[in-house]
C-alpha cells in the first residue's frame, strides 16, 4: 500500500509568523520529525515556493493564502490559523481542494478581555491624555472628567467567547452590562439584552465591539451611530479595522463628542514591523492605538499553539476534523486494527453508495462508517478490516475515481 499512507517523518510541517514553539512540540510530541518554523509572513510567489512539499501549513493573520496559493500547493493537507480570525484563508479555495481549515476561537479570548477592560478603565480616567501631556511637561492633575468604572454601563456589541467573558470581569468590577448580537444569546451574570444598537449607543458609557468582518459589520460604527452615544462616552475596537469609520472617530474626539477611544484593528495594517503605519486617529492624545496585540500576549500564544497544532495532528493521525471551519466536522475515535480511508467529495446524491461500492467490490470489510456534510462538501471516513482484503493502492485509485470526489487518502 506505498503511497497511500505517509511516514510521520516525511510529513512536512511548515509554521509561519514566530508561531510559538508550543506548536512545534505538538507536533514533534506526536512523531512529526519534519517541522520548520520562519518568524515572518510570507506572500505570493515567495509562499507558492515555500509550500513546495509542504503537507501542513501554520499561520496567524499577516499571511495571505488566497485561492492562487492554495492551487499552486498540490499537497497542502490542512492549514492552521493560529489566531481567531480566517479572513487570510480563500476558504472556498480551500473547500473546493478538500483542505481542512482550523483556527482558535478561544485560547486568546482572555487577553482580550482583559486588555479591553485595561482600556475602558485608562480612558475612564482620561489617563491617555493626562499621560501624552506629561510627556509634553504639562502638568494636568485633575478630577474633573475622571471616573470610576463602578456603576457604569459597558455596552458589549457581539456577546460571542470575548464578549461574554468581558461582561462577567466588568461585572465583578461592578459595571452594569448591555450586550447587542444579531443572534439569540444566553446572558452570563446580570448582563442584559439590548433592543437594537441604538438603544446600546443610547445607554452606554463604554462601548466595545466584537463582532466579525461581514458586509453587515463593515462600517457599522459610522458618523450616525457615534452622534447616537452619550456625550463623553468611549467608544473601543479590539475587533475588525473595518467595523470604524475612524475619520467620523477622529473628528468625535476633537469636538469632544467622545471622551476617548481604544482601537486595535486598522482597516490597513503594516505586514511587517518595517513597513510605516497610518491611521487619521494619530496625534489625538485621547485614542489608544494598539498594533493589533488584543491576543498577544504570551499566554495566549502558548495556549493557540498547542490548540491549533494538536487539531492538525489529530487531522493527520485519524482523519478528525472537529472545530474545522470550512469542512464538515466528524469527531473521530482512534482506528486501531483497521485502515481507514477518509474521503472529501462534492455533496451530491450516490456518492456514499459509489464508495460503499467500489469497497465491497475490492473485497475489503467495512467495520465502520462516519459521514457529515457541510454545504457543498461530504465529508466520509470508512474503517476496514486489515486482514482479509485491506485497502490497497487499487482501491485507493478507484475512490478518487469517483465522481464529485476532491481529495482521498488512506491511514494505516
Amino acid at each position: 500500500m506505498a503511497g497511500t499512507s505517509l511516514d510521520k517523518d516525511k510529513i512536512r510541517v511548515l509554521l509561519l509568523e514566530g508561531i510559538h514553539e508550543t506548536a512545534a512540540e505538538t507536533f514533534r510530541e506526536a512523531g512529526y520529525t519534519n517541522v520548520e518554523r520562519r518568524s515572518t509572513a510570507v506572500q505570493g510567489d515567495d509562499l507558492i515556493a515555500a509550500l513546495e512539499g509542504v503537507h501542513f501549513l501554520g499561520i496567524r493573520s499577516r499571511t495571505q493564502l488566497t485561492a492562487e496559493v492554495i492551487a499552486a500547493s498540490d499537497r497542502l493537507v490542512g492549514v492552521g490559523c493560529f489566531c481567531i480570525g480566517t479572513d487570510q484563508v480563500d476558504l472556498a479555495a480551500a473547500s473546493q481542494r478538500g483542505i481542512a481549515v482550523f483556527n482558535a476561537p478561544y485560547s486568546n479570548t482572555r487577553s482580550v478581555a482583559e486588555l479591553v477592560l485595561a482600556e475602558a478603565i485608562l480612558l475612564l480616567r482620561g489617563v491617555p491624555e493626562k499621560n501624552a501631556l506629561a510627556h509634553r511637561g504639562v502638568w494636568a492633575k485633575s478630577a474633573v472628567g475622571s471616573n470610576e468604572v463602578r456603576g457604569k454601563t459597558l455596552g458589549v456589541v457581539g456577546y460571542g467567547n470575548i464578549g461574554a467573558q468581558l461582561s462577567v470581569l466588568a461585572e465583578a468590577l461592578g459595571m452594569r452590562v448591555l450586550f447587542y448580537d444579531v443572534g439569540a444569546k444566553l446572558p452570563l451574570g446580570n448582563a442584559a439584552s439590548a433592543d437594537s444598537l441604538a438603544d446600546l449607543l443610547r445607554q452606554s458609557d463604554v462601548v466595545t465591539l466584537h463582532v466579525p468582518d461581514t458586509e453587515a459589520t463593515r462600517g457599522m460604527i459610522g458618523e450616525d451611530e457615534i452622534a447616537a452615544m452619550r456625550e463623553g462616552a468611549v467608544l473601543i475596537n479590539a475587533s475588525r479595522g473595518k467595523v470604524v469609520d475612524l475619520d467620523a472617530l477622529a473628528e468625535a474626539l476633537r469636538e469632544e463628542k467622545l471622551r476617548g477611544a481604544a482601537v486595535d484593528v486598522f482597516p490597513v495594517e503594516p505586514k511587517s514591523k518595517t513597513e510605516p503605519f497610518e491611521s487619521p486617529l494619530q496625534g489625538i492624545d485621547r485614542a489608544v492605538l494598539t498594533p493589533h496585540i488584543g491576543g498577544s500576549t504570551e499566554e495566549a500564544q502558548e495556549n493557540i499553539g498547542r490548540e491549533v497544532a494538536g487539531k492538525l495532528v489529530r487531522y493527520s493521525d485519524n482523519g478528525s476534523t472537529q472545530s474545522s471551519v470550512n469542512v464538515p466536522e466528524v469527531s473521530l475515535p482512534a482506528h486501531e486494527g483497521a485502515h481507514r480511508i477518509l474521503h472529501v467529495h462534492e455533496n451530491r446524491p450516490g456518492v456514499l453508495s459509489a464508495i460503499n461500492a467500489t469497497v465491497s467490490e475490492a473485497g475489503a470489510n467495512v467495520v465502520g462508517q462516519y459521514l457529515q456534510t457541510r454545504g457543498p462538501l461530504g465529508y466520509v471516513v470508512t474503517d476496514v478490516d486489515d486482514e482479509g482484503a485491506p485497502a490497497s493502492e487499487a482501491l485507493l485509485d478507484a475512490l478518487r475515481a469517483i465522481s464529485g470526489t476532491i481529495r482521498a487518502r488512506v491511514l494505516f
